[in-house]
């Protein structure tokens, strides 16, 4: 019970007083969420789901025996749904709301109709309305023999003698089990009907009106959840409850960001939400998190990433952990960009762990500046453990990376101190299968440490297997690999095989393409529109060079056409001199302005030498 409290009160709600909002406890569960503290949670973040969308079964005909003698009647589901429609509208709800709650709440009518048929069955009536006393009908008057009534006017009775005011279909409407919102409603009932009805319409325009970032939402809440390797404050843990129930359903946490499947879940998991007034709390919370560099269509993803953000308190809880972020240098442009990455900024566990962390930092004599970059990039490594971190800068240090070493390295690629050792060392052991010594490999993550933080089936592998399909040698694939890294990250879809391609439809052959990759690996990694196409068409068209010549001088792609090569083709051509691509590029300003031109120096401004388009 403490942990629930502390649950409900670690972000505080401007809400009513939470000992009005005693739930029951279940006992607590066999199995606790591993990242998080082994206490029990309120029974409404540990009941397990049942399947949703199932069929409602109409109830067999029953017959009556009241002292009347009343014909049988037949369970009608349409009956009951228009009885619960009629309780809707009597606890506040709108004609067009009372149908589409009634519609949508199956299970609750089946309820009120099984309670009806079992009373017809014992003839129980008379003991039932005399222990739950009088009940008024609309006109005032008292319903004395209820066993006379039609089935449809049973049910409504049933359903008045619940003094749920509607709040439970209106719950099971939106998705909700019909035992959980049995448990909720008593203590969201007093905020009325109609205000529900309205708050529930606000939360989900708020959280789902656009599905533009649906997949991103999912996307980031498993890496959020892989990646985190501290223990769990109450808010994360209610979060990571959150999610795991999302993970048991097919879809998982990638369909966080779709209503129609998460919405119940997070009332399930969060029914402190239905208490937040939408004009004191909601729209001002809103306001806030847009104030702060939030962009209104992605503040959907801060909240669903983190709901405890929803009911905290802006002035108490939000405003002084911003404040912890400023105080050790992130500024707030910054603070909103990391929002969007990592919502988990807000919780007081994370906080508390980058304390940690630039200890961490400050023992292994790294610049605190270092981290700043970091956090900023790949926020995600706040909820990383420094045990973990420890352990990559062990994997660092046995391939020779120096301290110095070690800075551009994180700078670069900080997804790297939350990778797993082992997942680090599978890397380092492709490499070392493929004939690279340990210093080799280090140079390698020097040069590219985005590659050490990639998949080796996913990623690394099928570079390989592309490139030897396309017939590059196995015995050629080491040399390449070391003069550019970085063809293991290319896409093969939208990057490898369109550049092959192009190459292969302006006339040169299989065996000419590979000849270029082997000469000048970096090749496939210029762009087709920009760099390709028009350095080669100049070549083509204005220096009259035969296709061949580019496999034999790939490198030719290297060199800037406004900057190098226009420039020296133009003095060449003024002088009518015979040449090659090497001779006319491969040559520094110097070397080239002094077999060209004369010692002398005829040019009146060097030559430019910058490489690339």
């Amino acid at each position: 019970m403490a942990a629930a409290a502390a649950t409900l009160l670690l972000l505080r709600p401007s809400l009513p007083n939470p000992a009005t909002l005693q739930l029951l406890i279940l006992p607590p569960p066999t199995q606790l969420h591993p990242k998080t503290h082994p206490h029990p949670l309120p029974l409404v973040f540990l009941l397990p789901r049942r399947r949703r969308g199932g069929r409602i079964t109409a109830f067999p005909s029953t017959t009556s025996s009241s002292t009347s003698g009343s014909t049988s009647t037949s369970y009608d589901a349409r009956e009951a749904e228009a009885a619960v429609a009629e309780l809707l509208r009597e606890s506040g709800a709108s004609p067009a709301d009372a149908a589409a709650i009634a519609a949508r709440a199956p299970a609750y009518a089946a309820m009120l109709a099984d309670g009806v048929r079992e009373l017809d069955e014992l003839g129980l009536w008379a003991s039932w309305s005399s222990g739950t006393g009088a009940l008024v009908g609309r006109g005032g008057a008292v319903e004395m023999d209820i066993g006379r009534l039609g089935f449809r006017r049973k049910v409504y009775l049933m359903g008045r003698s619940r003094r749920d005011h509607g709040v439970v279909p209106l719950l099971e409407s939106v998705g909700v089990r019909l035992s959980t919102a049995k448990l909720i409603a008593p203590y969201v009932a007093a905020a009325g009907l109609p205000v529900l009805i309205d708050r529930v319409k606000f939360l989900k325009e708020m959280l789902f009106s656009s599905s533009d970032y649906a997949t991103i939402i999912g996307r980031n809440a498993k890496r959020m959840m892989t990646h985190l390797s501290i223990p769990a404050d109450d808010a994360l843990q209610s979060t990571l409850s959150f999610f795991e129930k999302m993970e048991a359903r097919y879809g998982g946490v990638s369909m966080l960001g779709h209503g129609d499947v998460s919405f119940p879940y997070l009332i399930e998991s969060f029914p402190m939400l239905l208490l937040c007034s939408e004009d004191n709390h909601l729209k001002p919370l809103v306001d806030f998190l847009e104030y702060i560099g939030v962009p209104n269509p992605r503040i959907a993803s801060v909240l669903l990433l983190f709901p405890p953000i929803i009911f905290s308190d802006i002035e108490n809880d939000i405003k002084p952990r911003i404040h912890e972020w400023e105080k050790v240098g992130i500024e707030r442009e910054h603070i909103g960009r990391m929002l969007l990455k990592y919502p988990w900024i807000l919780s007081t566990g994370v906080i508390e762990n980058y304390k940690r962390i630039l200890l961490f930092f400050k023992r292994k004599k790294i610049s605190i500046s270092v981290l700043g970059i970091a956090v900023k990039s790949w926020p995600h490594i706040l909820g990383c453990s420094t045990k973990r971190m420890n352990s990559i800068l062990e994997r660092f240090d046995d391939l020779g990376i120096s301290k110095k070493m070690v800075v551009p390295v994180i700078t670069s690629s900080p997804q790297l101190l939350l990778r797993k050792s082992y997942e680090f060392l599978q890397i380092v052991s492709f490499f070392i299968e493929m004939g690279f010594d340990k210093e080799t490999v280090g140079k390698i993550l020097c040069r590219s440490p985005e590659i050490f933080a990639s998949n080796v089936e996913n990623t690394l592998k099928k570079k390989i297997d592309f490139l030897v399909d396309f017939g590059v040698s196995k015995h050629h694939l080491p040399r390449i690999i070391r003069k550019y890294p970085e063809i293991l990250l290319l896409d093969i879809n939208d990057t490898l095989l369109p550049r092959m391609n192009y190459l292969l439809e302006v006339g040169l052959s299989k065996k000419d393409v590979r000849s270029m990759i082997f000469r000048f690996s970096p090749l496939l990694g210029y762009s087709t529109e920009l760099v390709m196409k028009p350095k080669l068409e100049f070549l083509l068209t204005t220096m009259k060079k035969p296709l061949k010549a580019v496999v034999e001088y790939p490198r030719y792609f290297s060199y800037s056409l406004e900057g190098k090569i226009k420039p020296r083709f133009w003095v060449l051509q003024s002088r009518n001199i015979d040449y090659n691509l090497t001779d006319m590029l491969a040559k520094n300003d110097e070397l080239f302005a002094e077999e060209y031109l004369g010692t002398g120096g005829l040019l009146q401004k060097p030559l430019q030498s910058n490489k690339g388009s």
